[in-house]
């Protein structure tokens, strides 16, 4: 237990990095998921097909194959991202996929009726989404994205095959200096949990605070 106390500090430091990647990619990925979303319910033939095939690519394929063509095989076509940026990216993708599909149902959950109100209202269909329907949908979503996020949080650990040291190389890293595993597997299994259980009471307050506007 020393041990981990002693290497404290090169812990945090991973478990800070794990919370950027985290983050980020989930930011990006809301992005995304929106616009893939909307691109199923509303666009044109060809639109929804191509977010129709890029979320069945992406949820068909393991993410760390993902994470592996990003940093590995895009280098093959001129394409080089640095460690960190591959996470971001590869990430990024991974959790627009699975956004998408949980926005779509939300979406999809708001009833009609309140959008053809909005339209007999003389809203434009851009404004009718932006004022009525999203932020209804946003609230149906919050649930779902919470378990998104926190499933997100722990699949960070697979960035540490393009060498990225957030939480769970740094474990590895220090393993290999000191040849003990149990208590540095330890420190990052309470670390993840310290982590999780953080952002599921952050979440539970922000629909605890949406549901008031129902």
């Amino acid at each position: 237990m020393q041990l981990v106390l002693d290497n404290l500090p090169f812990l945090l430091k991973g478990a800070y990095y794990t919370l950027l990647i985290t983050v980020v990619s989930m930011f990006f990925g809301l992005i995304i998921g929106v616009a893939a979303a909307v691109a199923r319910l509303y666009g044109s033939k060809p639109v929804r097909g191509i977010a129709r095939v890029y979320v069945s690519a992406i949820r068909g394929t393991p993410t760390l194959v993902q994470i592996i063509i990003v940093y590995y095989g895009l280098v093959e076509y001129g394409i080089m991202f640095g460690p960190l940026t591959a996470a971001y990216v590869a990430l990024s993708i991974n959790i627009g996929a699975y956004l998408s599909e949980t926005f779509r149902g939300a979406i999809i959950a708001v009833p009609k009726g309140q959008t053809e109100a909005a339209y007999a209202t003389g809203m434009t269909p851009w404004q009718a989404m932006r004022r009525i329907v999203f932020p209804q949908a946003l609230r149906i979503a919050i649930p779902p994205m919470g378990n998104t996020f926190i499933g997100m949080l722990k699949e960070t650990s697979l960035v540490s095959v393009i060498t990225v040291t957030e939480l769970l190389r740094s474990a590895d890293l220090l393993i290999a200096q000191y040849y003990v595993y149990m208590p540095f597997y330890i420190a990052v299994a309470v670390m993840y949990w310290i982590l999780s259980t953080f952002f599921s009471s952050i979440l539970s307050l922000a629909e605890k605070r949406l549901s008031i506007a129902y």
